[in-house]
């Protein structure tokens, strides 16, 4: 799994996102649910990504998500919960720019929303938190790439552009 989310557009993304935060000093971080660490295995992946990525948390189960990410109890594909974990990486791993995903990767329904179903936030770079909803398709696999494909454009939008 982790060469194919590797491969092709996610490596450009990251290649840019790498240019771009090495350039401006920019920390980054990640908090994760349905992509299970990929998007934090992308990041970590990058040139030189030991001087501007943090790290990840990866918040599978919601007790996670609810105690140490400060989400709001209840379901969790939802804008607080994004919200919440996007903030709380960025307290809790010192970085400028954070972005978190929750969602439904499928194949079966969860929480009255179908697979597919994403809540992405960013957080930092001199912006207020910015909340995406995203509607994925295809397997969960390839709603887990396409989750990694967002937050990675989530990011590199938040970074300022390459001098």
């Amino acid at each position: 799994m982790v060469e194919s989310a590797l491969e092709g557009r996610v490596d450009r993304l990251v290649q840019l996102i790498a240019e771009r935060a090495e350039q401006s000093g920019r920390s980054i971080a990640v908090a994760e649910s349905l992509t299970g660490g990929q998007l934090g295995a992308a990041l970590a992946a990058a040139p030189d990504s030991g001087t501007w990525f943090r790290g990840g948390i990866t918040a599978y189960h919601p007790e996670v998500k609810y105690t140490l990410l400060k989400a709001p109890r209840g379901p969790v594909v939802t804008e607080p919960t994004a919200v919440a974990m996007a903030e709380s990486a960025a307290r809790l791993l010192l970085a400028d720019i954070a972005v978190a995903v929750t969602g439904v990767g499928g194949p079966d329904p969860d929480e009255g929303k179908p697979a597919g179903t994403v809540v992405l936030a960013i957080t930092g770079g001199d912006r207020p938190t910015k909340v995406e909803h995203l509607a994925c398709s295809g397997d969960p696999i390839e709603v887990m790439q396409q989750t990694v494909e967002a937050a990675l454009e989530a990011v590199l939008e938040r970074l300022p552009p390459a001098s």
